[in-house]
């Protein structure tokens, strides 16, 4: 297989990626390789409302893999089969999300460039196809999710101070709220003093946690 788009995302680096799509409403662009970029592609497209997106893990390629991983939800402790996990290391490092899509352009240079919020990518993850989401078919509400169940609906409270906000741009406020709010740590990670950072919107995002509550302490371009 080949690429036939990239995306541009506000997340430069994994760390605090959403572990899943549509957790945090952040807004980012599929942009077409060129080969790719033709009008008729996407005819058609704009009437759905969602898509899937089937990405690589471009930045968790290896030669082996394991038939094990420990999930972040388990607390990094506790072993489980690859295949019931989303985790990236897997034989073929493929991911699968759907996806908000807000509105198609057709730009002069890019030629069709999807509008979408709700990634859960890295800035220029490889997008390998793009599908409609048909809720009819996709969607069931009341299905079991296993262990990833557990804490998911759990999220923290974000402390911003205004002068620090003013460094990121008014529509990234936000949805980096969303993703600090969805606890970006290691699970078994639990220090107080500790300070985290993380590339978004073109910042360095620097942060604690004490219990339930992320206090944003500086944010640099």
């Amino acid at each position: 297989m080949k690429a036939i788009a990239h995306i541009e995302s506000p997340f430069g680096e994994k760390f605090g990626v959403p572990r899943q799509a549509g957790m945090a409403d952040v807004p980012s662009r599929v942009v077409f390789e060129p080969e790719f970029r033709v009008a008729e592609a996407v005819r058609g497209l704009d009437q759905f409302e969602y898509i899937w997106l089937i990405w690589q893990f471009h930045q968790a390629e290896r030669d082996d893999w394991s038939p094990t991983v420990r999930p972040p939800r388990l607390g990094g402790n506790e072993r489980v089969g690859v295949f019931a996990t989303r985790s990236p290391f897997r034989p073929n490092a493929i991911g699968l999300s759907a996806v908000r899509l807000n509105k198609v352009v057709i730009d002069k240079q890019l030629g069709p460039v999807l509008d979408v919020s709700g990634a859960d990518l890295v800035d220029g993850t490889p997008i390998f196809d793009i599908k409609p989401y048909l809720p009819y078919a996709d969607s069931h509400p009341d299905a079991r999710s296993g262990f990833a169940q557990q804490g998911s609906d759990r999220r923290l409270e974000v402390v911003f101070n205004d002068e620090t906000l003013r460094q990121l741009p008014d529509n990234l406020h936000e949805p980096l709220r969303q993703a600090l709010a969805n606890d970006p740590r290691p699970r078994y990670h639990d220090d107080p003093n500790r300070v985290y950072g993380l590339r978004f919107g073109g910042c360095d995002i620097r942060f604690k946690i004490s219990d339930t509550v992320v206090t944003v302490l500086e944010i640099n371009r």
